[in-house]
C-alpha cells in the first residue's frame, strides 16, 4: 500500500482540517477522535509518512518507534486514561476496518470497555 498524502491526516498534520490537540511535538500529533467510541478516544499518529503499524515498524528506526509509544504513555496519562485502565488499538487493512492509510493509534477508556470484538465476554 503506498501512503496517500491526501488522507484526513495527512490534511490534519498539515492544518487544513482542524482537531482537538491533546498533544503535539515534532514527532506526533495526539487530538480527540471526532466518532469517539469511549468517553476516552483519543488518536495519536506520527508525523512521518507511514500506512499502517506494518509499515511504521518496517520503516521507522528503533528510536523513533520506541518514542513514539512512550509518547502514545504520555497522551495516556494527559488524558488521565490510566487511572480506570484504556485500551490501545491500531488497524492494519481492509479486514481490520483500517479507514484512514496512515498509521495511527486509538487510546480508548473512560467507562468498562467490555471484550475484545462485538459481542466478546468481558475480558478480567
Amino acid at each position: 500500500m503506498t501512503y496517500d498524502s491526501n488522507n484526513i491526516f495527512a490534511k490534519i498534520l498539515r492544518g487544513e482540517i482542524p482537531n482537538k490537540t491533546v498533544y503535539e511535538d515534532e514527532q506526533v500529533l495526539a487530538f480527540h477522535d471526532i466518532s469517539a467510541a469511549a468517553p476516552v478516544h483519543v488518536l495519536v499518529i506520527p508525523k512521518g509518512e507511514y500506512v499502517s503499524f506494518d509499515d511504521f515498524l518496517g520503516k521507522a528506526s528503533a528510536e523513533t518507534v520506541h518514542g513514539f509509544f512512550e509518547r502514545v504513555r504520555k497522551v495516556a496519562h494527559i488524558v488521565e486514561a490510566q487511572e480506570g485502565g484504556y485500551r490501545l488499538i491500531t488497524n492494519h487493512g481492509r479486514n481490520a476496518s483500517q479507514s484512514v492509510p496512515h498509521f495511527h493509534v486509538h487510546i480508548l477508556g473512560g467507562r468498562a470497555l467490555g471484550g475484545l470484538l462485538p459481542g466478546d465476554a468481558l475480558v478480567r
